[in-house]
C-alpha cells in the first residue's frame, strides 16, 4: 500500500513538473510541447484606420454621431497628422496629433528575452500588437453635440521633445480646436526616473451656455494571450480594474468576449490597467484632491478582430461659459516592482500576478526583497532564502527523514517478506502492516510533513516567475539571467546529480517496477530542467543540498547508510 502511494506522489510531482515547464515555454515565446493551444494565434484584422473604444452597455457610436455618453469608435474624417516623438531616460515614445494619443512606447531600461531590442510597450501596429492609450472627452446629454476625442485632430505646442541631461521634467501639449464648444488641451509631464507619466486635461468652455462633460481615458489591446492556461500555470495577461469596495478584478478577454464580465460599479476612486507578464499599464485619477474625488464608471468592450478596451469615465462638474476645468492624470507603462506599484495607488502592487498563493507569495516576496537589499545579488538572496525556509521547516522535515531512514533500516525485512509470500497478497499485505507497528514505522510518515509544505514551495515558484527583478538578473560567472536558462547547462547538470543521490537516501521501494521508476524519473526531469530558467534551478539546487544534509545525518546517526 505504501509503495502505491508513494507512486502516486511521483507521478503527481512529475506531471507538476511537465505542466510549468510547458508554460515557461509558452512564457519564453515557445509554443507550448504538451498542451497545445485549440485556440489560433492568427489574428484577424481590423478595418484599416479603425479606432475602437470601451462601452458598458452603451451603444457605440461614429465620432459623427453625438449619441449621449457614447465613446466614439469610427474614424473621423481625415485630417493632417503628425507624429512627435519623445524620448526621455526611460521612454522612447511616439504621441499621434490625432487625439494626442500614445501610439509607440518603448522601454529603454528593459530588453527583450534575447536583448537584441528594448521591450515596447505600446504599439499602433496591425490588430496582432495593437496596445495603445487613448483619452477623450463624452457628452452625457443627449444634445446632439460631440466633443473633442482620440480621433479629433490636435495641435501639437511648441516646445523641447527630448529630455536633456540635467533635466528633470518635460512637458509634451497638445490643443484641439473647438467641437461642441469645448476646447481640449492636453499635456503630458514627464519626471525622470519615473514611468507613471502625468497626463494633465484641460476643459475649456468656449461657448456661451454651461456644459456638461466626461472625461474617459481607456487602453486598447490585442487579445493575444499566453496558450495553455490548465491549473493557472501562467500569470494573467488582460484588463484588470480597482476600487476601494470591490478591490482588485480581473476582467478576462475570454469573459469578456462571452459578455460575462462585470466591471465595478461607479465609485469616487479607482483605476483601471491593462496586464501582462512582468509590465503593466494603468489609467489613473491622480495628481491633486478635487480630480482624485472625481466620480468614475468603469468599462470594458470587445470590439472584435481580438481587440479589447477598459477605461474609466469620469464626470466632470458643469463647466460656465469662459471657464476651464482642470483634470489631472496619471498614465502608469512599466514594470510591476512591487513596492514601487504600492507607492503610486492602493491596490496597483496587485496587478503582480502570483496566482492562488498570493498570501504566501507577497510576504517571501518581501523576504526576498529583503535578503536582496543585503546581499545586493538576487542569486544569492535565492540561495539565502532557501536556507531560511529550510531552517523553518527544519523539525518537520527531520520527522519525515527520520520515517524515511526507518523504512530504509526495515526494507531488508520487507524485501525477504515479499520474497518469501509473493503468491499469497493477501497475507503479505497482513505481514506488512505487522512489521510496520512491530518496528513502530508510518509509511506515509515521509510524505505528510513534505506534502503541507507544498503550498508554500509552488508560491515561491511564483515569486520567481512573477518577479520583474529576476529579469536579466545576473548571479555568478556564466549566469547572467536568472529569468533564462542556463547557456552552459551546468545548473541542470548539478540538478540532476543531486536529484540522483537524494534517491540513493531514500528507501529503496520492494516493487523491482517501482525501484527502477525511482531512478529514471530524476533523469527524466532533467530535461525538464534544461529548460527552466536558472533562477528556478538554483532553488531547487540548493533546496536538494540542504535536503541531502539533514537527510545524510538522520541517516547515519540511525545507521542506515547504504543500506
Amino acid at each position: 500500500m505504501n509503495d502505491i502511494r508513494r507512486t502516486i506522489l511521483w507521478v503527481i510531482f512529475g506531471f507538476s513538473l511537465v505542466l510549468l515547464w510547458d508554460q515557461w515555454q509558452v512564457f519564453n515565446g515557445n509554443k507550448p510541447t504538451f498542451l497545445p493551444s485549440s485556440k489560433p494565434t492568427a489574428v484577424a484584422s481590423a478595418p484599416a484606420g479603425s479606432a475602437p473604444a470601451a462601452s458598458n452597455g452603451v451603444p457605440t457610436a461614429s465620432a459623427a454621431s453625438g449619441s449621449a455618453g457614447a465613446v466614439p469608435t469610427q474614424t473621423a474624417p481625415a485630417a493632417p497628422r503628425e507624429q512627435v516623438n519623445v524620448t526621455t531616460d526611460l521612454f522612447k515614445a511616439v504621441i499621434d496629433s490625432e487625439g494626442a494619443t500614445v501610439n509607440y512606447l518603448e522601454l529603454l531600461k528593459y530588453d527583450e528575452a534575447d536583448r537584441t531590442k528594448h521591450v515596447v510597450l505600446f504599439e499602433n501596429g496591425s490588430p496582432a500588437t495593437r496596445y495603445v492609450a487613448q483619452t477623450g472627452l463624452l457628452n452625457p446629454v443627449d444634445s446632439g453635440d460631440r466633443f473633442p476625442n482620440h480621433l479629433t485632430p490636435m495641435a501639437p505646442k511648441a516646445g523641447p521633445r527630448e529630455m536633456a541631461a540635467g533635466q528633470d521634467t518635460l512637458e509634451v501639449g497638445f490643443e484641439s480646436a473647438p467641437v461642441g464648444g469645448l476646447k481640449y488641451v492636453k499635456t503630458y509631464v514627464f519626471h525622470r526616473g519615473d514611468y507613471a507619466i502625468g497626463v494633465r486635461h484641460e476643459v475649456v468652455n468656449v461657448s456661451d451656455q454651461p456644459r456638461d462633460a466626461q472625461l474617459y481615458m481607456q487602453l486598447l489591446r490585442h487579445g493575444t494571450v499566453a496558450a495553455g492556461t490548465m491549473f493557472g500555470t501562467n500569470t494573467f495577461t488582460g484588463p484588470a480594474a480597482y476600487t476601494n469596495e470591490k478591490k482588485f478584478h480581473k476582467l478576462d478577454f475570454k469573459d469578456i468576449a462571452k459578455g460575462k464580465i462585470e466591471p465595478p460599479p461607479p465609485a469616487n476612486d479607482g483605476w483601471v490597467a491593462m496586464v501582462q507578464h512582468y509590465f503593466v499599464s494603468a489609467w489613473l485619477l491622480k495628481g491633486d484632491p478635487a480630480s482624485e474625488q472625481l466620480k468614475r464608471e468603469f468599462r470594458v468592450k470587445d470590439l472584435g478582430d481580438n481587440l479589447f478596451t477598459v477605461a474609466m469615465v469620469a464626470t466632470l462638474p458643469k463647466i460656465a461659459p469662459g471657464q476651464t476645468q482642470v483634470v489631472n492624470s496619471a498614465l502608469f507603462a512599466g514594470p510591476e516592482e512591487e513596492k514601487k506599484l504600492e507607492a503610486i495607488a492602493p491596490g496597483l502592487d496587485l496587478v503582480k500576478d502570483y496566482g492562488i498563493f498570493a498570501i504566501i507569495s507577497k510576504p517571501l516576496y518581501w523576504l526576498l526583497n529583503q535578503l536582496h537589499g543585503i546581499l545586493g545579488n538576487w542569486g544569492w538572496a535565492i540561495v539565502a532564502l532557501v536556507v531560511l525556509l529550510k531552517a523553518a521547516f527544519y523539525w518537520l522535515n527531520a520527522k519525515a527523514y527520520a520515517s524515511m531512514a526507518k523504512m530504509k533500516a526495515i526494507n531488508p525485512k520487507i524485501m525477504e517478506m515479499r520474497e518469501r509470500l509473493k503468491d499469497k497478497p493477501q497475507e503479505m499485505q497482513q505481514e506488512m502492516m505487522r512489521i510496520y507497528k512491530t518496528e513502530k514505522v508510518n509509511p506515509m510518515g515521509g510524505c505528510f510533513p513534505i506534502v503541507i509544505q507544498i503550498p508554500v514551495f509552488i508560491a515561491l515558484y511564483w515569486v520567481l516567475l512573477s518577479s520583474v527583478e529576476m529579469r536579466h538578473a545576473p548571479w555568478i560567472g556564466w549566469i547572467t539571467d536568472l529569468s533564462a536558462p542556463d547557456p552552459w547547462y551546468i545548473l541542470p547538470v548539478v540538478m540532476t546529480l543531486t536529484s540522483l543521490f537524494q534517491t540513493w537516501l531514500n528507501p529503496t521501494p520492494p516493487d523491482p517496477m517501482q525501484a527502477k521508476l525511482m531512478w529514471i524519473m530524476p533523469l527524466a526531469f532533467s530535461v525538464m530542467f534544461i529548460f527552466f530558467p536558472a533562477g528556478l534551478v538554483l532553488y531547487w539546487i540548493t533546496n536538494n543540498v540542504l535536503s541531502i544534509a539533514q537527510q545524510w545525518f538522520i541517516n547515519k546517526r540511525l545507521g542506515v547508510l547504504g543500506k
